[in-house]
């Protein structure tokens, strides 16, 4: 993995105190940074889809890893308090704050993985469902926990997770507010790793160094027929899936890296 580290200071708006941005290589460390609990208000919000928004436009960001800050938490999700007088206008800009902020990440061009360092709870957990890759340290906790306070999970996590662990483990963790471990997250594939205590930013990092050596132009053209799935039957995307694999024969990363291949040397990949 590339040595370098530095600030990503080439955005061209404020991403509030609460995101830290860190450049790694070809890799963007995004770290949510709202003590204690590292939780999620409009503010960060409208950050983050910024953020994506921005990153899907640098040539030079092919991955993204979003971590929390400290030791004990990923995000606990949105902050109750907002929620308390039931204003229910407020309730509504909310959902569609985190919808669209989550959804930006989802859809992110390149690769995403979340570093889960702690507490994942809420729209904390539909955080790390909207990426694509999970690594959890083993001290991490899971839960959708919304329910127990008359509320439901509302950026994504009825759907997301229900795609991962299936609809058993889905309702119960949503409909019997079932707290899991990083070791069972694993067993049902809700994360893919579990590390030890203080590295799944190393880790996560370390993964995201990989996707640099894959061409950028077929990792956004690949992403979207594996996400599909979640759509339509599978045979549905094969047409899709040869007509995608024709088209990579514009970019000129397609030409470098079968090149590069035959002519026994690493690719130099452009996006483009």
């Amino acid at each position: 993995m590339s040595n370098q580290v530095e600030a990503y200071q080439s955005h061209p708006f404020d991403l509030t105190h609460k995101l830290t941005v860190e450049k790694h290589g070809h890799t963007a460390l995004v770290t949510i940074n709202n003590p204690p609990a590292n939780t999620w208000d409009r503010d960060s919000l409208i950050g983050l889809k910024q953020l994506v928004e921005h990153l899907n436009r640098d040539d030079d960001i092919y991955a993204l890893v979003l971590t929390g800050q400290g030791a004990k938490f990923f995000s606990a999700g949105a902050d109750l308090k907002l929620f308390a007088d039931g204003d229910k206008a407020r309730a509504r800009e909310m959902a569609r704050r985190f919808g669209e902020a989550f959804e930006a990440l989802r859809d992110f061009r390149g690769v995403s993985i979340a570093a889960i360092n702690g507490y994942a709870m809420g729209g904390g957990l539909e955080c790390a469902l909207a990426c694509d890759i999970r690594i959890a340290e083993s001290h991490a906790q899971l839960a959708l926990p919304e329910a127990a306070v008359g509320l439901l999970p509302c950026a994504g996590g009825t759907q997301a997770l229900s795609w991962l662990v299936g609809e058993g483990w889905a309702k119960r963790m949503i409909l019997c507010g079932e707290r899991v471990d990083a070791a069972t997250a694993q067993r049902i594939g809700l994360v893919e790793q579990v590390v030890d205590n203080g590295e799944a930013r190393g880790h996560a990092l370390l993964l995201a160094a990989k996707v640099a050596k894959q061409s950028p132009v077929a990792v956004r053209t690949i992403k979207p027929l594996i996400q599909g799935a979640r759509e339509r039957a599978p045979n549905t995307w094969l047409a899709a899936e040869r007509e995608s694999f024709v088209d990579l024969f514009d970019a000129a990363d397609t030409r470098e890296g079968v090149n590069a291949f035959l002519e026994k040397r690493e690719p130099q990949w452009r996006n483009c």
